[in-house]
């Protein structure tokens, strides 16, 4: 108990201590359990139908809440119920159409908000209902929403038609297109494939299988939100925007929106998780179970397992527009994870792990590798490098595949974080094998030279025509230093004796080049939208052809047998059966080389030994209700890397006493 006391005691100190120097917070909140992030680009939307970038979901994610989830620590990703009860199951229909259904828990609440009373009367907020998941997925439809994942949600039978029918009608009728939102949507209904089924119960209908609808329902793209909202907030004579004022359901409520500065969220004491821990519901209680090294990274720590979350009482994102005087920040205290800038790289990070100096500061890294790769890739509908010239064609691109080392790449431009790609599907995802080498993505000079030969340009050469074999890398970027990484590809190429010249525009004039097919060579790269191979394997398949379709297909690469097998795969879960066609379709790719798989992204994260169960998870995941804060450790650090430099004040007070008190005595012996 006395050990206790004094420690609060010193605690309260060292926050006193801090308050009198640098320190940028309230010395009320130095005890708090507050969760402190820098960002630098402010939001672009807080809808969550239409938010897509990282930044804006930073701050959707934890104010709206998803009917399913992602285990905090499984690896690959597993789904998990959030606001329904279990993750549903694919039901085959009789006329061939699949459906899944939802059913919500009970007692889920919106954020109290003045909209409510704007419709009913003394009503600060109200219950959620399978009506307003419901409404969400129409706003999807919406054309005036611009939502950007119309394409994948399209796949709701009738969804893509209710969207037509409610511009039609809105262009129409000026009588229609001034009622309320919720009234619109009504009388342009009913959509066949949003069915609901009672006040908890939703099915939805799908008109072909896609397993991958699922991931979706894990989105903030079809978190409910009040149709109250919307109509209140429709930016109109002056009111405020949907867009900048949400009302959600999450764990943490909006209560501060100043983009520029700060943004604060407060943690929701109306969240199903913390009005009914006894659920022990999965999205809202920290897991028992993890991947592989969980436990002896102290992620299954007894303390937590199986406490209801969240255990931050607050998040507060502060505005920094540079990266040294924000690492600076996260040095002395004041933010509770950072990045790796990379001006203090070697001062941070050496031999790729943490240098004594952030070990002695009790910061520790976490490594993850992002589910993403980025890669280089041929035009197959080009004369020579393409599809069109047989295995001439395939053996060249093989060989250029041989020539680049993606481990040298990655060592010279991101000091070595990244994964060398063997495959397109990066680690996480299922169908990922650590142990697989790619025979054409192991730097090989001497077999990429004989392969080239076998080609028929040896030495780069047309032994008709006695001409070198010119290439164009086609690029989006002209800044220095894109340039020297676009050199590194070339000059590998050059060491096996082939002519490759970088053809560099702006990325308008770039784009403008793949749509029209004119280019040979390219690099691009691809972020995850789900956690599921298909949404990797998709990249490849004929019917998004970025010439034909206008799709991300940018190799515009086509195979038959791929296309077949990728129409099973992406309609299957995950299965033994399944892995076994992802390995066929990946020995395709292998020996046809559209791509050369370069890498995938490695993130390095900092975190103060204050922060507990950190994990980074690579997707846009909101994770920081998982997170806890020792914030009396917190404190004390903070007082001892932020002693305030007080001799100055002191030499002053000695000064003014030397000078002033004599004077003060001599003035009070004349007045004797």
């Amino acid at each position: 108990m006395r050990g206790a006391l004094r420690r609060s005691a010193a605690v309260l100190f060292a926050a006193i201590l801090a308050g009198c120097g640098n320190d940028p917070y309230p010395l009320e909140d130095s005890l708090e359990k507050i969760l402190y992030q820098p960002f630098d680009d402010p939001p672009k939307t807080l809808d969550p139908q239409v938010a897509y970038s990282v930044v804006d979901h930073q701050v959707i994610g934890y104010v709206y809440d998803t009917l399913l989830g992602y285990h905090y620590l499984k690896r690959p990703f597993t789904l998990i119920p959030g606001m329904a009860e279990t993750v549903p199951e694919a039901i085959g229909l009789s006329d061939g159409r699949v459906a899944y259904r939802f059913r919500l828990r009970p007692d889920l609440w919106f954020h109290e908000d003045p909209a409510f009373e704007k419709f009913s009367p003394g009503t600060r907020t109200r219950t959620v209902e399978a009506s307003d998941v419901a409404f969400s997925l129409l706003r999807v439809a919406d054309p005036a929403v611009v939502s950007p994942v119309i394409e994948a949600l399209g796949k709701i039978s009738g969804l893509v038609d209710f969207g037509k029918r409610l511009d039609e009608r809105r262009r129409a009728d000026p009588e229609f297109a001034a009622l309320r939102i919720d009234e619109q949507y009504r009388r342009a209904g009913p959509v066949d494939g949003v069915r609901v089924l009672g006040p908890l119960e939703l099915e939805i209908v799908l008109d072909d299988a896609y397993p991958q609808i699922l991931y979706w329902f894990a989105m903030p793209f079809t978190s409910p939100v009040p149709w109250e909202a919307i109509a209140a907030y429709d930016g109109v004579d002056g009111r405020e925007s949907f867009a900048e004022h949400p009302v959600g359901s999450g764990p943490f409520v909006l209560s501060r929106y100043d983009k520029r500065s700060r943004i604060v969220l407060e943690r929701n004491d109306r969240w199903y998780g913390v009005l009914h821990p006894e659920w022990k519901a999965p999205a809202a209680t920290y897991p028992s179970e993890g991947a592989p090294g969980d436990a002896e990274a102290g992620l299954l720590d007894p303390d937590y397992v199986g406490r209801p979350l969240p255990f931050l009482s607050r998040i507060e994102f502060r505005r920094e527009k540079e990266p040294i005087p924000t690492f600076t920040k996260f040095l002395q205290g004041y933010y509770d994870a950072s990045g790796v800038v990379k001006e203090s790289f070697d001062r941070v990070i050496q031999k790729g792990e943490l240098s004594p100096e952030m070990r002695g500061l009790g910061i520790t890294l976490a490594k993850s590798v992002e589910p993403a790769i980025s890669y280089l890739g041929f035009n197959m509908d080009d004369a020579i490098v393409g599809a069109s010239g047989g295995e001439r064609s395939e053996k060249l691109r093989q060989a250029m595949s041989l020539a680049i080392d993606s481990k040298e790449f990655l060592r010279l431009f991101a000091n070595g974080r990244g994964l060398p790609a063997q495959t397109p599907i990066p680690p996480g995802i299922f169908g990922y094998d650590a142990g697989y080498q790619n025979p054409f993505r192991q730097p090989d000079l001497d077999l990429a030279k004989k392969l080239l030969a076998e080609a028929g340009w040896a030495d780069g050469i047309d032994p008709t025509t006695g001409r070198p074999l010119r290439l164009t890398f086609d690029v989006g970027d002209t800044g220095a230093a894109a340039m020297l990484q676009f050199g590194f590809y070339t000059s590998r190429w050059r060491r096996i004796g082939l002519d490759v010249e970088i053809a560099a525009t702006s990325y308008n004039q770039f784009q403008d080049k793949v749509r029209r097919g004119a280019y040979q060579i390219f690099t691009w790269g691809w972020v995850a939208d789900y956690p599921d191979p298909e949404n990797f394997l998709f990249l490849l398949w004929t019917p998004m052809s970025r010439t034909k379709s206008g799709g991300p297909n940018t190799a515009n690469f086509s195979n038959p047998r791929y296309d077949a097998l990728f129409e099973q795969m992406k309609a299957m879960t995950d299965t033994p059966e399944r892995l076994a066609i992802i390995h066929e379709m990946r020995s395709i790719l292998e020996q046809e080389r559209p791509w050369i798989e370069n890498f995938y992204p490695e993130r390095y994260a900092l975190y103060h030994g204050w922060v507990r169960n950190e994990k980074p998870a690579g997707l846009s995941i909101p994770t920081a209700k998982y997170l806890d804060i020792d914030a009396e450790l917190r404190a004390l650090r903070r007082a001892e890397w932020n002693v305030p430099i007080t001799w100055p004040a002191w030499a002053l007070a000695a000064i003014l006493v030397v000078v002033i008190v004599p004077g003060v005595v001599t003035f009070l012996r004349e007045r004797q």
